[in-house]
Formats: structure tokens, C-alpha cells, sequence
């Protein structure tokens, strides 16, 4: 591969990471200065992959600087951070050849270190005029926003690997899906400190956009988290012959399903919801689960489904089963597709982007796979797109 194509890898790799804007212009909000970007440092390139310039610098996406004419060079070679906030004034940048080079007073500029210690880049912040804020404060910040954006790379890079050994052998996937659930556990204590050190710098804001971006990092992390455990649920259910359901006896199933239902409206107001539940005492199943599988086919029929028209949730019993359907409309999934849906790395929108990682409906079939039922499937334009839950509600 050649190094553009690299490059070209690793703006869409920035590009994916949909909180990276956000975090750029908190970078600029928490320094007081009017350009942000994060940065590829190789030995011998750098290059912005991702740019907010409010002071018309002149960099996009792509956009190269003579390595050796930017602090970063030296900051790949050190791997510490560099923050100054009038170089004119400062003992060591006053001389320095790169403030000299752009007519920069103010600079930061953090590592960003992949979990194999590898060198990516720097999350950087420039200003032609001198800033003012604590030096200490913004190196944690900005700390924090370098470790959640390797993060973010880390796992998308192992995701990708993943996803092109499914093709392989089966010692091989063996290998890789072991590799994924040690991945999953690995990235919980870092983002578990993502998480806490979000919720406090929200909880210490009095500003109300700070506080809204500092929200927006918190949510970014806790879809990360989903994420992971998505990854974890698809290793278990691949190592471990199906992922690990515990029936029991369960008397408010409706209460599960209603605390399900009122997650996702608060994360989705503008989505209509209609519920028709007829749920019976003494359903035999495992509650978390059953109610982890409501959500993903919500989450699902949310996702894919037009705002003008209701997602309808019915559950019932039917003789001795127990049904649950999610309907919404919108395009129809095509019949070329409807293999596909339950496998993993499969959406229903046939390739388009989306948040998730295209586990959900894989994993709503491996939980209904361990209450001994069947998970199936309807589309067309009258009826809308229908999945229906079907599993012995009863010993």
C-alpha cells in the first residue's frame, strides 16, 4: 500500500469516529484558541486528517506540513506533550523555528497513542495570538480526548480485522473472536475512566454549552460501550456454543419492557412508539435478555424506519408461546438480504452506515437460539418490516 493510500485510510478511519468533531471544538472551547485538528506524524509526513479552523490556516482534510517545520516532529520523538500560551514570552518557543514559521503565540498539541504503542499523531490546537487558560487543566483535557480518539481507532482497526477473518478458516476465526473478547475486556477500564471523567467535568460546567458538549462526550463513550458489549456477546455466543441465557420465572415482564421502552424515547423523542401488551404472570425466560432483544429490534426498527409512521411493539401469548413483534415502516429490506440479516457484520439497510457494529439482530437470534425459539422476518411496502420474537413461555 502505498503512503497516500495510508493517509487516505486514516481520514476515513477519523472520519468514522463521529465524536471527533465534538471533541475539536471543545479542544478550541477548553484553550481559547480558533484552530484544532488531529493530525497523522509519521517520520517523514505530516498530515491533518481532520481540521475545524475558525482563523483560515488553510489546512483541510489531507492537507500536508514539512514535517520538520512543526513541533510535532519533535513530540513523536519525545512523546510528551507541548503546550505554550504566548511563545513570544516563553523561554524556550520564543526562539523556536516552528512559532517563527506560522506567527503562532498559542500551542498544545498531545501524542496519540495507539494500545500497541504504536505513534499515531497529535490532537493539536493553534492561535496567531496568545491564550489564556491552565496550562494543567488543558493537558488532562485534552489528554483525555487523545486516549478516547485511539480508543475509537483501536477498535475500529480490530473490528475491521475481525470482520475479514470471518472468512477464514475456523481455527483461524477461532482465534480472532478469542482476540475480540480480550479486546472488549481490555478497552472497559479506560473508558469506564472516560466515562467518570466526563460525568465530573459535566457535573463542574456552569456554562451551558460546555456542559452540552461535555454531554456529548459522556454519550459518545456510552455508545462505545455498547458497542463493546455487542463484541463481547458475539465472542461468548461464538466460543461458548451461544450466548448464556438464565430462565427463570418472571412475573413483570411488562415492567422490563416498559423501562426498554422509555430508554429509547428519551435517547429518540421525535420517534412515535405504540405498544400493545397483553403479557401473562409467570413467563419463563431469561428477563435481561428478553429484554436486551426488545431493544435491539427497537433500536433496529428505529434506525431503518421513517419518523412519519409508528414503530408498533405487540407482546402476547399465543397457546403456549410467547410472541413479541416490532414493526416499523419505510424501505423494504430486499429479499437478496434476508439471508443475511442474522449474521454478524450484516445491516438491514444493505451497507449503509450506521452506529452499530451490524450485531444486533445476530445477537437477538443467538438469545431467542438460547430460549429455544426462532426469530423471523417480514418486509414489503404495505405491511411494513415486522421481526417476531417466538419462544415456549412456559416449562
Amino acid at each position: 500500500m502505498s503512503e497516500n493510500d495510508a493517509f487516505t485510510q486514516d481520514i476515513a478511519a477519523v472520519a468514522r469516529i463521529d465524536a471527533v468533531p465534538i471533541i475539536l471544538d471543545m479542544v478550541k472551547h477548553v484553550t481559547g484558541m480558533r484552530f484544532a485538528a488531529v493530525a497523522r506524524v509519521t517520520d517523514a509526513h505530516w498530515v491533518a486528517l481532520a481540521v475545524d479552523d475558525s482563523i483560515n490556516f488553510g489546512l483541510k482534510p489531507g492537507g500536508e506540513l514539512l514535517l520538520e517545520s512543526t513541533i510535532c516532529h519533535e513530540i513523536r520523538q519525545s512523546r510528551q506533550p507541548v503546550v505554550f500560551t504566548h511563545a513570544s514570552e516563553h523561554p524556550v518557543y520564543a526562539q523556536h523555528h516552528t512559532p517563527k514559521t506560522y506567527q503562532l503565540e498559542s500551542y498544545a498539541s498531545i501524542p496519540i497513542v495507539k494500545a500497541n504503542g504504536e505513534f499515531f499523531g497529535t490532537l493539536c490546537a493553534i492561535d496567531t495570538v496568545p491564550a489564556h487558560f491552565d496550562e494543567c487543566a488543558v493537558l488532562k483535557t485534552l489528554g483525555l480526548f487523545a486516549q478516547l480518539i485511539a480508543m475509537h481507532l483501536d477498535l475500529r482497526s480490530d473490528l475491521e480485522k475481525s470482520e475479514n477473518a470471518l472468512a477464514d478458516a475456523t481455527q483461524a476465526g477461532r482465534l480472532r473472536e478469542q482476540f475480540i473478547a480480550v479486546l472488549g475486556h481490555d478497552l472497559r477500564t479506560p473508558l469506564s475512566a472516560i466515562r467518570m471523567s466526563a460525568d465530573l467535568l459535566e457535573s463542574r460546567l456552569e456554562d451551558k454549552r460546555e456542559r452540552g458538549l461535555a454531554s456529548a462526550i459522556r454519550k459518545s463513550s456510552q455508545r462505545m460501550g455498547a458497542l463493546i458489549e455487542d463484541v463481547l456477546d458475539f465472542a461468548r455466543g461464538r466460543l461458548g456454543g451461544g450466548i448464556p441465557v438464565r430462565r427463570m420465572r418472571v412475573d413483570d415482564l411488562q415492567g422490563v419492557f416498559s423501562s426498554v421502552i422509555a430508554e429509547i424515547q428519551a435517547s429518540e423523542p421525535d420517534v412515535q412508539i405504540e405498544q400493545d401488551f397483553a403479557i401473562p404472570a409467570d413467563i419463563y425466560c431469561d428477563p435481561t435478555r428478553i429484554g436486551q432483544l426488545l431493544s435491539n429490534l427497537v433500536g433496529n426498527a428505529v434506525t431503518h424506519g421513517t419518523r412519519e409512521s409508528p414503530v408498533r411493539i405487540v407482546a402476547k401469548t399465543e397457546g403456549d408461546d410467547f410472541v413479541l413483534s416490532v414493526t416499523n415502516h419505510g424501505a423494504c429490506i430486499p429479499a437478496a438480504l434476508m439471508p443475511l440479516l442474522f449474521q454478524p457484520f450484516k445491516r438491514s439497510d444493505g451497507g449503509q452506515r450506521g452506529e452499530g457494529l451490524g450485531l444486533g439482530l445476530y445477537i437477538a437470534s443467538q438469545i431467542l437460539e438460547g430460549h429455544g425459539g426462532t426469530l423471523s422476518v417480514s418486509s414489503s411496502p404495505d405491511q411494513g418490516t415486522c421481526f417476531v420474537a417466538r419462544f415456549a413461555a412456559r416449562l
